[in-house]
Parts: structure tokens; C-alpha cells; sequence
């Protein structure tokens, strides 16, 4: 039943920094690197980090992951995704569980991908519904398995609708009902279908989507299910500063603030559909954004 053959982790690595508290030094941190001063980003987002600021800890590990401002450090990015992850910042537990996945940490890396699919997080989902449903070094459960993939598969995450397309194939009609059954539920609680599993599971091998051709014109529209997310922030008013400022690049979008744990996700719309949104997100460079099918 297992899902071999398939492609690395990466096709589920999305770059996102974290950015905007409202006294605007994260802010200053981003506009530096967004013009090229890594340096001085760099700079400006240690200080905080160091004195436990979780959005200025993740962006840091972002910045030693990629090599930029600083030398290619992954046990600096460790360290401070790490940091970032314990004050609950859920796309740090995301980025430090694929890292220690990555590293051959599976163990380890599954514990923190597990906290952030109880938050509902879509690749965590992903990775651990995988997971479940191959049996890889954890007790096989294809039903919950089916469940936590569908359910990213729900937030528009490209490789989950293609893992699940390939969960369709083998896994027989009653069970899938089933695990559409425990994602729905789960959805209607507003928490995810089932606790992540502790144990140690097999790094998921995910087809890495194919890439989509941004349409020309960016126009919001109030009958489509596509959104874009523009980042995850330690509060709301963070969020809201970000949203202000890329507002009248956005085509009329509306701002959608969606708690996640102690976290604020933002993300802009409605669009018609993937391209549309994706059109939006490349209108946006620098700024990291992705789309997302709205619930």
C-alpha cells in the first residue's frame, strides 16, 4: 500500500519569513533584506532573537539555512528554528522538523512536525499522513493517514492533492469515506483529525508539483476559493502592518486574518483560481507568499 518511488522532501519546503511586530525593528530587519543588506538584516534580527523574539529567531534560521548574510550554518539554523519553535511559532516547528527529517533526525523531526499538524499546519500534515499511511517505522494506519493528507490537501498544498491522488489508487473506497469522515470532523473542531505519532517515521517522498503559469492580470474576485498567505506573525497588529503596506498591489484582495494557535497567518483575497492567486504572489516579489485554497 506504501507510496514508493516518489520525490524528496523538498517538494514541500515553502521559504516564508516572518516579519512585521509592531515597534518595526523585524520590519527594518526585512526591508534590509529585501533590498540586499543581508548584513544588516542579519544584524537587526540577532539582537532580537537574543532577547526572545520568536519571528526575529525564525527568520535568523531561515538566513543560516540559505547561506545569505552569513555562511550556510544548518546547526545554527537548527539552533535557532529551535528557539523559535519552543515559543510556538508554528512555521519554525515546521522548518526544524523538515531539517532534522532532512538530516537523518526522524525521531526527532516527527516530534516537531506532530506539533505543528495539530495546529493544523498543512505540510506537517502532509509528512505525517504519509507517514501513517506507508507504516514507515510507526504503526501503519492508512485510514488516519488518508485523513491528515486530505486535510492539507484542503488548504490547496500542491503535493498533498498529488499524494492523495495516489492514496485513491490503492486504498479501497470504505476506508477512504472513513478518512474523509475523520478530516471533516476534525475540521468541524477546528483542530486536526487525530494527535501526531511520537514515533519515528520514514521521510515521505512527495512528486514536487508542477509549476504554475502566473496569469497576466491580478483581480481579486468575490466568487473564487483561492487566497494567497503572505506569512505567519506572533500578532495580529503584525499582520495587519504587512497587509497595509502590500495592499494596493493586491487587485482589490481583502485581508483574512486566520488564527493558528498563538500564531496569525495573513493571507489576501479571494481569487478565481491557482494561477490567479499565484499571478498575485509574482506580483509581490520579494515579498515569500504562496496560494492556498480557502476553507
Amino acid at each position: 500500500m506504501g507510496l514508493r518511488g516518489l520525490t524528496t522532501m523538498a517538494a514541500i519546503t515553502l521559504l516564508t519569513f516572518a516579519a512585521l511586530p509592531a515597534q518595526g525593528s523585524v520590519k527594518a530587519g526585512i526591508e534590509a533584506w529585501q533590498r540586499g543588506d543581508a548584513a544588516k538584516a542579519i544584524m537587526i534580527w540577532r539582537d532580537l532573537a537574543e532577547k526572545g523574539d520568536s519571528d526575529a529567531a525564525f527568520n535568523l534560521g531561515q538566513a543560516y539555512r540559505l547561506g545569505r548574510g552569513v555562511a550556510a550554518d544548518s546547526a545554527q539554523a537548527k539552533k535557532w528554528f529551535e528557539v523559535a519553535a519552543k515559543a510556538g511559532h508554528v512555521d519554525a516547528q515546521v522548518s526544524l522538523g523538515l531539517l532534522l527529517f532532512d538530516s537523518g533526525s526522524r525521531r526527532e523531526g516527527l516530534a516537531w512536525l506532530g506539533r505543528a499538524a495539530e495546529r493544523g499546519e498543512a505540510r506537517a500534515l502532509l509528512v505525517v499522513g504519509t507517514a501513517l499511511f506507508n507504516g514507515d517505522d510507526l504503526q501503519q494506519d492508512a485510514v488516519k493517514g488518508y485523513a491528515y493528507v486530505s486535510r492539507a490537501a484542503a488548504q490547496g498544498l500542491p503535493p498533498a492533492k498529488e499524494t492523495l491522488t495516489e492514496m485513491d489508487k490503492v486504498l479501497p473506497l470504505a476506508q477512504r469515506q472513513r478518512g474523509v469522515a475523520m478530516a471533516q470532523e476534525a475540521a468541524r473542531a477546528g483542530k486536526p483529525e487525530a494527535k501526531a505519532p511520537t514515533k519515528t517515521a520514514a521521510k515521505p517522498k512527495v512528486d514536487a508539483p508542477a509549476t504554475v503559469k502566473a496569469e497576466a492580470t491580478v483581480v481579486a474576485s468575490a466568487r473564487g476559493v483561492w487566497r494567497i498567505q503572505l506569512g505567519a506573525f506572533s500578532s495580529k497588529a503584525n499582520a495587519q502592518s504587512l497587509f497595509a503596506k502590500l495592499q494596493g498591489k493586491l487587485g482589490g484582495a481583502q485581508a483574512y486574518y486566520v488564527p493558528v494557535g498563538a500564531m496569525t497567518r495573513l493571507q489576501a483575497g479571494p481569487f478565481e483560481s491557482r494561477a490567479t492567486a499565484s499571478a498575485a504572489c509574482a506580483q509581490l516579489k520579494p515579498q515569500p507568499c504562496f496560494a492556498v485554497e480557502a476553507r
